[in-house]
C-alpha cells in the first residue's frame, strides 16, 4: 500500500500568535525575539519578511533592512498552548504524528481515524480547522514520503497546499536545486557544483559508486532522495537525545576571567535544566560562536550519566581550553549533555518552486 504522508506547516508561527493576541499588530511588520544588540529574530512576519528580514538574522540588520519593523518578547508557553490545540485537530484523523517543532509535524493518514480514501482532503479539512478554530492559517505538503511531503510544504506557503502524486515524482524534483536536498548544506553543495551537479535531475544522472567515493555514506542517501525515495517512518514515540542551554552576549568575550564567568554560568543552567528534566546523558559539547558568526564545537564522552556541578565544570573547563578565543573573541557560548547513541544530523530547511502539476487528486 502507498503510504500517505501529510506535513503541516504553520505560517510564521512565533509572530503569527503575537498578531492573532495583539489585534493592533496585525498586518505590520513584527518579528519575535529580543531587542537587544547581539539577539536574532526567532520568527519574522511576512509583511517584515517582504523587506528581506529572515529567521536568525540579527535584530540590528533586520532594523536596517525595515526600519519600521517592530520587535516583540517572546511568549513561549503562549506558542506551546496553541501548539497543543493545533496538535489536538491532528488526534482527529491519525495517532501516527511525529511532532518536528512547534509548529510543525508529520502525518501519517494511510489509515485513517476517519476514513477518508484521499490524503490531500484531510489536509484541507485540518487546515480549514486550524483557521476556523485557532484563526491562524497552515501550509500542508502531501506526497507519499516525509521528503517530498516537508518540501511540498513550502511551495505555498503561505496558507498553502501542495500535493506530490507519486506519478509526477521525477518531473517535480527535476528542476530542484539539490541544496533544498536534507542533509545538503553549503559544504557539500560546493563540491556537487564542483561535480557540475546543481539540480536533482543532475544528481539523479551520477553513478552510484561514484556518489559514494564523494560523499561516503551520505552518497547512498543522496542517490535515493535524487529519485524521490525516502522510507523513513513516521516517528511517534520521539525521545530527548541532549539539553542543553546556550547564551549570545552583549560584548565580545576574550579574557580568560570572563570567559570561566559564562562558562560557571552555563554549567550552572544546564545542571539546573538536568535536575528538573531528570535527563540522562553522558556526552557534554560546548558550543563556542566567534565574532565573525564562524563557530566551533568540543566534545567528550564520560562513562557515567553527567549531572554534578563538579563533574561538568572540570569538562567544560577541557573542553574550553581546546579553544582559541584570546585571538577569536567569542559572542555566544552553549553547553549540552547528549546519549551517546545521538548520531542524528540536522536536517536543513527546505525551498523551491515549480509550476502546477496536473495529476490526479491524491
Amino acid at each position: 500500500m502507498e503510504r500517505k504522508i501529510i506535513h503541516i506547516d504553520m505560517d510564521a508561527f512565533f509572530a503569527s500568535v503575537e498578531q492573532l493576541d495583539n489585534p493592533e499588530l496585525k498586518g505590520k511588520p513584527i518579528v519575535v525575539g529580543h531587542d537587544g544588540p547581539r539577539s536574532v529574530v526567532c520568527t519574522a512576519s511576512y509583511e517584515a519578511r517582504k523587506f528581506g528580514v529572515r529567521s536568525a538574522q540579527s535584530i540590528a540588520l533586520a532594523k536596517r533592512k525595515c526600519p519600521d519593523l517592530i520587535v516583540v518578547e517572546p511568549h513561549f508557553s503562549r506558542y506551546k498552548e496553541v501548539s497543543n490545540s493545533v496538535h489536538a485537530i491532528f488526534q482527529r484523523y491519525t495517532h501516527i504524528i511525529e511532532p518536528i517543532s512547534l509548529d510543525e509535524a508529520f502525518l501519517d493518514v494511510t489509515q485513517n481515524l476517519k476514513n477518508m480514501p484521499l490524503a490531500m482532503d484531510i489536509a484541507a479539512e485540518i487546515r480549514a480547522a486550524i483557521f476556523s478554530e485557532l484563526h491562524l492559517t497552515a501550509s500542508a505538503g502531501v506526497s507519499c514520503n516525509k521528503l517530498l511531503a516537508k518540501i511540498a510544504s513550502d511551495f505555498r506557503k503561505p496558507n498553502g497546499m501542495t500535493v506530490v502524486h507519486p506519478q509526477r515524482i521525477e518531473a517535480f524534483l527535476n528542476n530542484l536545486p539539490v541544496e533544498n536536498l536534507w542533509g545538503v548544506g553549503p559544504k557539500t553543495k560546493q563540491r556537487m557544483n564542483d561535480l557540475m551537479i546543481q539540480t536533482c535531475g543532475q544528481l539523479r544522472e551520477m553513478p552510484l559508486n561514484i556518489l559514494k567515493m564523494e560523499f561516503g555514506k551520505m552518497g547512498q542517501v543522496f542517490y535515493e532522495y535524487a529519485r524521490g525515495i525516502d522510507n523513513r517512518p513516521v516517528v511517534t514515540d520521539w525521545t530527548r537525545k541532549s539539553l542543553g542551554c546556550e547564551e549570545t552576549f552583549e560584548t565580545d568575550i576574550q579574557k580568560p576571567g570572563a570567559a570561566i564567568i559564562v562558562l560557571y554560568q552555563a554549567v550552572i543552567e544546564l545542571v539546573e535544566r538536568i535536575a528538573k528534566s531528570g535527563f540522562e546523558g553522558k556526552t557534554l559539547t560546548l558550543k563556542v560562536k566567534f565574532a565573525d558568526f564562524t563557530q566551533v564545537t568540543r566534545s567528550t564522552t564520560r562513562q557515567k550519566v553527567l549531572r554534578d556541578k563538579d563533574d561538568i565544570l572540570a569538562l567544560a573547563k577541557q573542553l574550553l581550553a581546546k579553544v582559541d578565543y584570546q585571538h577569536r573573541p567569542f559572542r555566544l557560548l552553549g553547553l549540552s549533555v547528549s546519549r551517546t547513541d545521538n548520531d542524528r544530523t540536522e536536517e536543513p530547511q527546505q525551498q523551491w518552486h515549480i509550476g502546477e502539476l496536473p495529476f490526479k487528486p491524491y
